[in-house]
């Protein structure tokens, strides 16, 4: 069973591939047949879950100073 981190729970989060905002469930790893790849359980502004490789998403902050 892969076990799952939720240390960063409800972290806003932009995804690089989308250019979406959305909220950070859990980190977890994939494990492949010769190799761990981090991955991160999201959710979009939707919704709608889904799972992406932590490489592909950063945290976003919004700043309304401005």
């Amino acid at each position: 069973m892969t076990e799952k981190d939720y240390q960063l729970y409800g972290t806003k989060i932009l995804n690089l591939k989308t250019q979406e905002i959305g909220l950070l469930i859990c980190i977890w790893k994939n494990k492949f047949a010769d190799s761990e790849v981090d991955f991160a359980t999201c959710v979009d502004k939707h919704g709608k879950r889904y799972n992406v490789e932590l490489d592909n998403i950063r945290g976003f902050e919004d700043d309304f100073s401005k």
